[in-house]
């Protein structure tokens, strides 16, 4: 088994890490559990209280994030995206219901920095769809389905 983070870089990576913070569910500070890579976290944060450019999954079960400083802008489209399927989210729901749900995490998101590029629906009778495109804070995409 292979243990990795993802490494996302940034010019202002406290700020990321606070959206995406909000946008995961994830925390600043490494779960507590048997794993090497906990262990490995904990001793990096040292005397800290917490990361500012560090986010973890509190259950330990999804890969940690890493905001890393750099000094370019994004530049062009992203090669990798996150998408999101909000809490909720069933595909036993009915399509309204289910483009509620996104917009309720849309709505939160745009508060917290996020900004729309554009909202997808497809009507096919076997497989209705509705995802939304968005930036985070630094212009990266990611989408909500």
């Amino acid at each position: 088994m292979t243990f990795w983070q993802l490494t996302i870089d940034a010019n202002d990576p406290a700020r990321l890490a606070r959206f995406w913070s909000l946008a995961l569910g994830y925390q600043p500070v490494p779960p507590d559990g048997p794993a090497p890579w906990h262990a490995h976290y904990r001793h990096r944060l040292g005397d800290e209280a917490a990361f500012d450019n560090r986010l973890f999954d509190p259950e330990g079960l999804r890969p940690p994030l890493w905001f890393q400083q750099v000094p370019e802008g994004k530049a062009g489209k992203n090669r990798l995206h996150l998408d999101l399927y909000p809490t909720g989210r069933d595909d036993t729901l009915g399509l309204a219901q289910r483009i509620a749900i996104v917009e309720a995490t849309v709505t939160a998101l745009v508060a917290a920095g996020a900004q729309v590029q554009q909202r997808t629906r497809g009507d096919e009778p076997d497989d209705p769809f509705y995802f939304v495109t968005l930036h985070d804070p630094e212009g990266n995409e990611f989408c909500v389905s």
